[in-house]
């Protein structure tokens, strides 16, 4: 019988399935009673920005908001953190009554000052990161080509150096929580040789992110004995608002209803076999 890391790392298209042996055998398992045993405010950072689309990519923020939704479900309060670039779609994907707070787009000690100000206000007991770009050993924050995209970024990972209780979910090494990993993920040669450096306590890899996001849902449906999973039809519909407010597909920068290069039936057929195998 597959397990929920066989499923979401299938369809592998930039060798992130290499690291899988650096991790637990049970990854997904693993944070998800990290997130259970952590009750109270969750702060979850999202949106990749893609140059040739001018726009954050659909990876990410549909994730970020099922995994919101379901933490929500079990009496969690979700702040959702991206930037002026990720706002509009973060805010089309989950609605109207979500708090989604823009960090800016600024220099190490202002982007310090800010991430210390959200700490101080929202008090969060988890941080969640996904498919949110990091720097890598040079404070160059680079999208998968290696392109600096520092201009383009705000720098939510320093909410992720200041408060260490923390997930990272990602699927080409240049995001959030891949400093847990950053010496293996060089030894790759398909992945970054500059891999990004930001550290968090779990990491959940996955051939897409958003499949790293409902693995982990599966995991704590598991756990909790109640489905957190989103259907096909409501993940179909939040990719297409995400369209809607502006989102690219990551892998060719066009404003169409894909997911790094999957169309749709391909996208959730994971998230299929996840609710066949619950």
């Amino acid at each position: 019988m597959q397990s929920i890391e066989d499923i979401i790392l299938g369809n592998d298209q930039r060798g992130i399935s290499a690291l899988r042996g650096s991790l637990p055998s049970d990854y997904c398992t693993d944070a998800a009673r990290y997130v259970l045993d952590r009750p109270g405010t969750v702060l979850i950072a999202t949106g990749f920005y893609i140059l040739s689309g001018a726009a954050v990519e659909t990876d990410g923020p549909p994730g970020a908001v099922a995994i919101g939704t379901a933490l929500e479900a079990l009496g969690r309060r979700v702040v959702y953190v991206t930037d002026v670039h990720g706002a509009g779609v973060v805010r089309a994907a989950a609605g109207p009554e979500a708090t989604v707070v823009e960090f800016p787009i600024a220099g190490p000690e202002e982007s310090e000052r800010a991430a210390k100000a959200m700490l101080a206000e929202y008090e969060p007991s988890l941080l969640i990161g996904i498919e949110r770009c990091a720097p890598d050993e040079n404070d160059v924050y680079r999208n998968m080509r290696s392109v600096d995209i520092t201009a383009q970024t705000a720098r939510v990972d320093r909410l992720f150096d200041l408060h260490k209780a923390s997930i990272g979910i990602g699927d080409g090494g240049n995001e959030i929580g891949m400093g847990l990993l950053e010496f293996e993920i060089a030894e790759v040669p398909s992945l970054p040789d500059a891999p990004a450096v930001t550290s968090t306590a779990r990491l959940v890899i996955a051939s897409v992110s958003n499949w790293g996001a409902w693995g982990l849902l599966a995991a704590m449906s598991r756990i909790e004995g109640r489905d957190l999973l989103p259907t096909l039809d409501a993940e179909r519909e939040r990719v297409k608002r995400c369209v809607e407010a502006g989102a690219v597909d990551g892998f060719s920068g066009e404003r169409t209803a894909k997911v790094d290069g999957f169309e749709m039936d391909d996208y959730v057929r994971p998230l299929a076999a996840l609710r066949a195998l619950l």
